[in-house]
């Protein structure tokens, strides 16, 4: 249930994992304990940022009482992990028994970071059980699922903060504030190019990712970022979206052209691993070792599987056109085997252009380097037939460019009143996959798709304020025409 697509477990066979580590905290002490109680579903390598954090630096407000997973070997693991800190004891559980994991550790919140298609089902569970969710992003992978979730919250009055860690890194927050400031009026239209290099792009390739059933393809679990970040930025909501989409680098003819025989099973025993050079040494991570490779006895998940696979069936080069309920028009297009890591954004607007890039150094998901580090920030104000202003970007350390510490702090610690309103839930979390829902139909039809069509329900979600499309604009400065 971590990184894994593999079935449920016995909870006996997690429990004798587990060891005394798992010692139930007594019920009588729940009351008089003023710490909030945390369950963690699913703990591959996307727990540890909330695991730790709780663990660490929030431990005094804050506590894990238990984990859930299909993996008993990962479950031992975070048990003996979130025990060695001293910050608390939790129980560990297979997924067969989450309700009675709720039952008897009573749990306020419930922090979702499974693979993606489980999300839906364990968040629904908990608000229904009377929970609170905090759920990595995707919220989930298709229309049906998020039309349950949404549904669920109206029925139990329970709350979701869906984690959108992006909107939370000092210069993506600083876009917003320059949009906010109506410095370049109102936006007309977008132009997002997001560029995945061979070391991370391929990464997706190699894990449950490559499967769409789990992940919702790249439009999904990697898109719903970005999907979020245009209208989180923009402040309104994705109305019709058209797009297309394929799978043109990582296939075995691409294999074959670069000299290898074609593709394998995985990197471990691949027989040309000297010649591949996305050759991915899972033993070499201490981290990852821990997490899969030491565990993939239990239920067969290989970490490391080969790029090149003929079964993959998610695309690695997609384009999108959206348009937004304020008229703003996007265009996107994301692939994954590019020679830098990064993306660049422009913003058109009735009094000039906005133009940001970054480009990053990103390795694969979950190993011991920081995540998503920014090398070049680049942010400029052009106003119309004016000279541009170079913008000096804002910082922040830690992963994701700074943004995982903003939003740990909002979660777990006193964050004061946001002006950004950088807080999701499942309002937001639905728009950004949904998107991304609506781009894999057009895949499939060639047929644009209308939003409202996917779910009902869907309210916009709250909003900083953003410069409204009935106020004067200036006339730019005179040029001599002709």
């Amino acid at each position: 249930m971590s990184d894994n697509n593999a079935g449920p477990i016995g909870r006996r066979t997690v429990l004798k994992a587990a060891g005394a580590a798992g010692v139930m905290l007594a019920t009588s002490a729940f009351a008089a304990n003023p710490r909030k109680r945390y369950a963690v579903v699913g703990v591959g390598s996307r727990a540890r940022m909330f695991t730790g954090a709780i663990t660490g630096k929030y431990r005094d407000g804050n506590e894990i009482v238990a984990v859930c997973d299909s993996n008993p070997g990962r479950a031992a693991l975070a048990v003996k992990t979130i025990s060695a800190t001293g910050a608390s004891q939790p129980r560990a559980f297979a997924a067969a028994d989450f309700d009675q994991m709720i039952r008897e550790t009573k749990p306020q919140y419930v922090i979702v970071t499974t693979p993606d298609a489980k999300h839906d089902e364990y968040i629904v569970r908990a608000l229904e059980a009377g929970c609170d969710v905090i759920t990595e992003k995707p919220m989930t992978t298709t229309a049906a699922k998020a039309q349950r979730i949404l549904d669920a919250v109206q029925r139990t009055g329970r709350h979701i903060r869906v984690t959108f860690n992006y909107r939370y890194t000092p210069p993506r927050t600083q876009v917003k504030d320059i949009l906010m400031s109506g410095e370049i009026g109102d936006v007309m239209a977008v132009d997002f190019t997001w560029l995945l290099n061979t070391v991370h792009g391929a990464d997706y390739f190699r894990r449950w990712h490559s499967k769409k059933a789990m992940s919702g393809g790249l439009m999904i679990h990697k898109s719903t970022h970005h999907f979020d970040l245009v209208n989180w930025w923009l402040g309104a909501q994705p109305e019709l979206v058209h797009a297309f989409g394929s799978r043109q680098f990582y296939t075995p003819a691409t294999a074959k052209r670069m000299g290898l025989s074609g593709a394998h099973e995985r990197c471990l025993t691949c027989p040309e691993k000297q010649k591949c050079t996305f050759y991915f040494d899972l033993a070499a991570d201490p981290g990852l070792k821990a997490l899969y490779l030491d565990n993939e006895k239990h239920d067969g998940y290989f970490r490391d599987q080969c790029v090149w696979r003929p079964e993959i069936d998610i695309e690695d080069t997609m384009n999108v056109m959206v348009r937004y309920d304020n008229g703003t028009q996007l265009n996107y297009a994301l692939s994954a085997y590019d020679a830098w890591e990064g993306y660049h954004v422009a913003f058109n607007g009735t009094k000039g252009r906005l133009e940001h890039r970054i480009v990053e150094q990103v390795g694969a998901a979950g190993a011991g380097e920081v995540q998503s580090k920014s090398e070049k920030v680049e942010t400029r104000v052009i106003p119309l037939r004016g000279a541009p202003r170079v913008i000096e970007p804002w910082t922040g350390t830690g992963g994701h460019g700074g943004g995982d510490n903003v939003m740990l702090e909002e979660i777990f610690g006193q964050a004061g009143e946001d002006k950004y309103r950088r807080r999701s839930d499942e309002r937001g979390g639905a728009n950004s996959i949904l998107i991304g829902v609506a781009a894999n139909q057009c895949f499939e039809t060639g047929k644009s798709v209308r939003i409202a069509d996917l779910v009902t329900g869907l309210a916009p979600p709250e909003r900083a304020p953003m410069p409204g499309r009935d106020t004067p604009v200036s006339m730019p400065l005179r040029r001599k025409i002709p």
